[in-house]
């Protein structure tokens, strides 16, 4: 792993200002939060600056508001939730630069914390305007950045304030970074990859980019019965995208060139109809598929097997389900392979990282999230990391 300043290097800050880009994009219902566990990742990081003696101003962007004042998408919205999980007043900037941010440093006290707006109702932020990460950084004596999963956008607050500040990784950035090169940096192996999801297409860097750095791919979900059709397996009227046969052939070819074992479920579940417990359900061998039948998860045999593949691994990286988990008796492959998982990094004999919203609503379901390595609640800058594909935000972190 590249190595990039944390927290750990920086020498005395009492009075000094720090900018922290942490991650504020968060669900809202009628005015409130609804969910605060991206508020709750960046504590760590704006809590120790703040008990340093730091004045804390936190940048961060909220929904899409593409370079105009939008009222909905003021980031003074989120403030009382924000005060609610460090435990502290945060006074409101309207500003991300200029004077009055001049000001309300001015106003602060060491230790300190300040909210500054939104940053995407700037147009200079989304094109990286050295411009504007200047005049921010102008206000400020060095950067944090604590959002991962912003990472993968070169902005103005995501990649240029590190080209004009002296830059740091937060917590919450630096255990993500150690828990990605522990899984595919510099893995033990062998290395097992579960990739479910519905459509190949969606995931198609990521299975290309895997199948040359893991010893087992695990496909499941609707992708998986685009491979089976690749290979002449009648998947009857499954979701499937015939139309990537050759795709999905030349990742197998590759696998089997880098030495990578490709599982597919040999043993399916099948049902007439999406429904809850359908009388139609019925588990079957992948070639028995009838025609009116839909592949909706992978068998209790198959899962066992998956499962016996993990135990011969060290470390995992998982994104996606292996079947239509949101619906009974459908997760049942997922959560089996999950609690497999589970249990085995509990007895401290496989690394296992996942990532990406369902995936982590997936292993909630299961009740296993608490037992894996690590769980990175990051969805595009994970799936970009999967593809191995460098991230701006972390390459300019780079001492």
């Amino acid at each position: 792993m590249s190595s990039f300043k944390t927290l750990d290097d920086l020498g005395d800050v009492n009075g000094k200002v720090a900018l922290v880009r942490v991650d504020l994009n968060l669900p809202m219902q009628d005015g409130s939060v609804t969910d605060d566990t991206r508020i709750r990742a960046a504590a760590p990081t704006v809590l120790e600056l703040s008990q340093k003696g730091a004045k804390v101003l936190l940048l961060a962007h909220f929904g899409r508001p593409k370079g105009e004042r939008v009222s909905t998408q003021s980031l003074s919205m989120v403030v009382g939730a924000v005060e609610k999980v460090l435990g502290k007043e945060v006074m409101f900037v309207p500003e991300i630069a200029g004077d009055i941010v001049k000001q309300s440093v001015g106003i602060l006290r060491p230790g300190d914390i300040a909210i500054l707006e939104n940053t995407r109702f700037w147009k200079g932020e989304e094109k990286n305007d050295p411009d504007l990460a200047k005049a921010m950084a102008e206000n400020a004596d060095f950067y944090v950045n604590d959002a991962f999963s912003a990472a993968h956008r070169a902005h103005a607050t995501t990649e240029g304030l590190a080209k004009v500040l002296p830059a740091y990784a937060g917590r919450s950035m630096e255990a993500e970074l150690k828990a990605l090169d522990a899984a595919l940096g510099k893995p033990v192996k062998p290395v097992a990859a579960v990739v479910g999801g519905a459509k190949v297409s969606s995931k198609l860097d990521v299975l290309t980019h895997l199948v040359t750095q893991v010893d087992h791919l695990i496909i499941g979900g609707g992708m998986a019965n685009t491979f089976l059709a690749a290979k002449g397996v009648n998947v009857g009227k499954s979701l499937c995208e015939h139309d990537l046969a050759d795709t999905a052939n030349k990742i197998l070819e590759t696998a089997d060139k880098s030495g990578c074992t490709v599982h597919l479920p040999y043993e399916v579940v099948v049902s007439k109809e999406f429904a809850a417990n359908p009388a139609s359900l019925r588990t079957c061998n992948v070639h028995e598929v009838a025609e009116d039948e839909m592949i909706l998860d992978a068998g209790p045999s198959a899962a066992e097997a998956l499962g016996d593949v993990l135990k011969t691994c060290k470390t995992l990286v998982w994104n996606g389900p292996l079947g239509a988990f949101e619906m009974q008796p459908f997760d049942a492959a997922t959560v089996a392979l999950a609690k497999t998982a589970a249990a085995l990094t509990h007895e401290g004999s496989l690394v296992s990282v996942a990532g990406g919203g369902d995936t982590v609503a997936a292993l909630n379901h299961a009740g296993v999230a608490q037992d894996f390595s690590y769980i990175s609640t990051a969805g595009g800058a994970f799936l970009e990391w999967m593809e191995g594909k460098e991230l701006p935000g972390v390459v300019a972190l780079e001492a």
